[in-house]
Parts: structure tokens; sequence; C-alpha cells
């Protein structure tokens, strides 16, 4: 880019940075609310960069393979293109496909699989570094940020031995794989019982292992039942206000009302929930909430506490990563573009989408 064309907000030795190292704004995250943020600032007028340590939309990616969304598309939906789908909930195979087609219609620049180290620097000249997946670094400067990491990365570990086992897994995918063989399903949210019932169709011998009750009141109405229905007649086992207390190579141990229990198993799938990254909000300088780990920011327009710093997505609601999904997180970007707009000024004309 010519050096006359360098905004003038920008300090002028970016003039001998790369084309692409410099934006008005950088976000943090390449999830559905970082591609929605990206969007509104580029409508707004200023030149976006979103890097992401895995792919496009990578916590969609990394949802089960036959999943379907609880939402309906129209709720999916960012930057007013329209989701179409024939079914009246939509699959993950088409959010992907449809989050494909936003970010190719929006010309979005999406640096996949970089992973955003540090963010130092101030309001109007923030310096973010990067590290890829070769171990190269790449130094970036913006006069905004958005961090709109997600929360699906990171698991809530359960602390007992053998969990680091290669036997155990916190994301679940398919159950081909697991077809005859003795796998114990840890949790009792949706993503607990889905596992468990597309198990168990699949020919596994499955067991729930939940500290609650009964199933959790969140789990989705029609797949209530049918887990209720799958324990009551002894399909599947179910041991409630239970936990497990070790994982061994061809067992596991379970702590129960009636005592503890050594189950026969070969494959466990600890599914206790994810949490934000809380470290990386830290060392950005973010403040937290005590209790709730609640990134301190303005309601209105999701500004941190530290100036030039926004947060977006689920991330908002800290521990309760159950208050804002993409149906809500998706509407955090308009917040963001109108308080850019009040402290950046109208922006260079892009038409809506990247450009120099």
């Amino acid at each position: 880019m010519p050096v006359d064309q360098i905004p003038e907000a920008l300090p002028r030795t970016q003039a001998h940075a790369r084309p692409d190292s410099w934006s008005d704004l950088l976000v943090v995250g390449a999830g559905p609310t970082g591609l929605a943020c990206a969007i509104e600032a580029q409508k707004a007028g200023f030149k976006s960069i979103i890097i992401d340590k895995g792919c496009l939309v990578n916590s969609v990616f990394h949802y089960p393979t036959n999943m379907v969304f609880f939402t309906t598309p129209e709720l999916l939906e960012i930057g007013d293109i329209p989701f179409t789908t024939s079914l009246p909930k939509p699959t993950r195979v088409e959010a992907l496909e449809y989050y494909r087609r936003v970010a190719e219609h929006y010309q979005l620049h999406v640096c996949q699989y970089q992973w955003v180290k540090t963010i130092t620097g101030e309001d109007g000249d923030f310096r973010v570094t990067a590290t890829d997946r070769h171990g190269a670094i790449h130094d970036y400067r913006a006069r905004k940020i958005v961090v709109a990491t997600g929360y699906y990365d990171l698991a809530n570990h359960l602390g007992i031995p053998g969990e680091d086992s290669g036997k155990v897994f916190h994301y679940y995918r398919e159950a081909h794989p697991y077809q005859d063989t003795d796998v114990v399903v840890i949790g009792g949210k949706n993503s607990a019982a889905e596992a468990a019932l597309d198990l168990w169709r699949h020919g596994a011998r499955v067991t729930l292992v939940y500290r609650g009750a009964q199933m959790h009141h969140h789990v989705k109405y029609w797949v209530r039942p049918d887990i209720e229905n799958r324990i009551k007649a002894g399909e599947i086992a179910a041991y409630f206000n239970s936990t497990v207390q070790e994982i061994g190579s061809d067992h596991v141990v379970l702590l129960t009302p009636n005592g503890s229990l050594r189950l026969k198993n070969d494959f466990v799938f600890a599914m206790t929930g994810y949490h934000p990254d809380y470290d990386f909000l830290r060392s950005v300088g973010i403040e937290l909430s005590p209790e709730q780990h609640r990134p301190v920011c303005d309601p209105e327009t999701l500004e941190s506490n530290v100036p030039g710093v926004y947060v977006a997505g689920v991330i908002v609601a800290g521990s309760k990563t159950n208050e804002i999904f993409i149906e809500n997180g998706r509407f955090h970007g308009k917040q963001i573009a109108a308080h850019l707009k009040q402290t950046l000024g109208g922006g260079g004309k892009t038409d809506g989408r990247n450009g120099s």
C-alpha cells in the first residue's frame, strides 16, 4: 500500500510494514461472533484482520459430526446473509458451509492456524504477535482489538488419575469407532446425552455417570425423553449422584451412593463442559470479576477496562457460558462498530468489504 494511503491515525512507521500486517481492527477469534465483528467494522469503513489458532469457525468444526443445532437458521445469521436450509434446524455441515460463504462474500481477511501470544501497546497502536503451526512468528499492528475467543477450546478437567490417557476424550465426534466397546460418558447435559444415545445406537455398551440426581433440565426437549427412556429400559446404564474417581487402562472406578464400583471400560467421554481462556484475557490486562470471571467492560460498547480492547461473544458472560450463544453474540459486532465510528471517525471507503 502506498505511503499516502496509510491512515493518518496510524503511526507513520507502519508505512514500512507489510500491507496486510496492520488494520483498524484486529479480531482474535474467527468464530461466528468474530466474523460478525469484522463484518460490521468493514461496513463502517474500517479495515479488519481476523486471527484464529484453528480454522474458520473452529468451534463449529469440532462439534459432533452429525450434530443438529438447537436453534433455527435465521438466528445463526450474520452480515445480513440469509441462512437457507431445507430442515427446521440446521446441521453442523450446513453451518460450516454458511459461514464459509459469508467469509467469502465479505472477502474477510482471516489468518487461520495462527495463535495470538501477546497483545501490547496502547489504544490506537496495538502490537500483536502470533505464531503459526510451523513455529514462524507473525507481527501485526492495529488501532483497536476485539477478543472473541469463545470457550470451546478449553475443556473442564476432572483432575483424577488417568484423565490424561489416550482413551479419554473431552470432545465427541462420531460413534463408529466405538462399536462393541465399553464406553463411559461423564456428564448430564446435552453433550453427554447426545453422545450416549449416538454411541448406544451404533453398538457401544454405554454407561452414563453424572453427579446430579437426574439429567439436567437444560437437555433439549426432544433429547430428554429419549435418554430417559433408554435408561429406564436398561439399554443405557446410568449412575446418578456419582462421580468417576479413577480411569485405568481397562476399567474405571466410580463413587456411587452405594459405595465404590469398578467397571470394565475401553473409552471415556468426559462431557464436562468448557471455559474461556482466562489467562489470555488477564495477559491482555482485562480485569475479571472474582466469582464468575466476567470481563470488566462497558455493556453498551463492550470496551473492556483496557482502552481500545473490546470483548465479544460468550467470553462476555465469563463462566456462565450458557448465557451467550451465537444467537445473541452475533449482535456484539454492531455495538463495537458503533463505538468505532465514535472514536475513529468514519473510516475509509471499502464498500463493506476488505480492501486497500
